[in-house]
C-alpha cells in the first residue's frame, strides 16, 4: 500500500506572493529615491547656471569700465578687486532660471562673487513616500569673479599719458601704448569666472 505524498502547493502559494511583493515595494521605493534624486540634480543645475550668469554679467560690465577707464590706470585696481560701480548681476539669474523651470534667490556675496538658491517650480510627485506630491528640491551654489590680471604701478615721473604694463595668467603680457589701443584683452582674458568649491 503506498502513501501518498504531502502537497505543499498550498504553501508555498502565500510566500510567492509576499516575496514579490517584497520586491514591488522596493521597486517603487527605489522609484521613488530615483525621482527625488533627478528633481535635486535639476535644482542644483539651475543654481549652478544662474550663479554663473550672474557672475559673467559683472564680469562683463568689469571689463567695460576697465575698457571705458584704460587710459586712467588709478582706476584699474578698484576695477580688478570688483569695486568699480557696476549693476547687479542678479536680473541674469532670474533670466536663466525662469528657462531651467526653477525660482531663485540671489544676492551678491561682495563685489565679486554671487550665491544663488535655486528651487525647482515642479515637485516630486506621486510616490509611495508620504508627503513628497508638493515637495519641491532647493539647491545652493555660488559662483567667483577672479582677477586674471595685475599691474605695477608706474613710477612717479613717469609720462602722464604713459599705461603700466598688464601682465596675466598664462603668461600673456599687455604692453599698452596710450597711442594704439585698438587691440585690448577681452573679458575672458581679464577675469575668470568658476564655481565656488561646495
Amino acid at each position: 500500500m503506498r502513501l501518498r505524498a504531502n502537497d505543499d502547493t498550498g504553501q508555498a502559494f502565500p510566500i510567492y506572493i509576499t516575496v514579490v511583493g517584497g520586491l514591488l515595494f522596493l521597486a517603487l521605493a527605489y522609484f521613488a529615491v530615483g525621482q527625488a534624486a533627478a528633481t535635486r540634480s535639476e535644482a542644483q543645475t539651475a543654481a549652478d547656471a544662474a550663479a554663473l550668469a550672474a557672475a559673467l554679467e559683472t564680469r562683463d560690465r568689469l571689463a567695460d569700465q576697465w575698457i571705458t577707464h584704460v587710459r586712467q590706470p588709478d582706476t584699474w585696481q578698484d576695477i580688478f578687486e570688483g569695486q568699480a560701480p557696476v549693476p547687479n548681476g542678479c536680473w541674469r539669474a532670474h533670466e536663466l532660471a525662469a528657462r531651467n523651470d526653477a525660482s531663485v534667490e540671489c544676492e551678491p556675496d561682495g563685489p565679486l562673487s554671487y550665491t544663488v538658491v535655486a528651487e525647482t517650480n515642479d515637485t516630486v510627485g506621486d510616490t509611495i513616500v508620504p508627503g513628497t506630491e508638493d515637495r519641491r528640491a532647493r539647491q545652493t551654489a555660488t559662483a567667483v569673479i577672479e582677477a586674471r590680471c595685475w599691474f605695477d604701478p608706474l613710477p612717479e615721473d613717469s609720462d602722464d599719458k604713459a599705461l603700466p604694463s598688464l601682465s596675466c595668467k598664462g603668461g600673456e603680457d599687455w604692453e599698452l601704448k596710450p597711442d594704439d589701443l585698438t587691440v585690448l584683452p577681452n573679458p575672458e582674458e581679464l577675469f575668470d569666472v568658476h564655481l565656488a568649491d561646495a
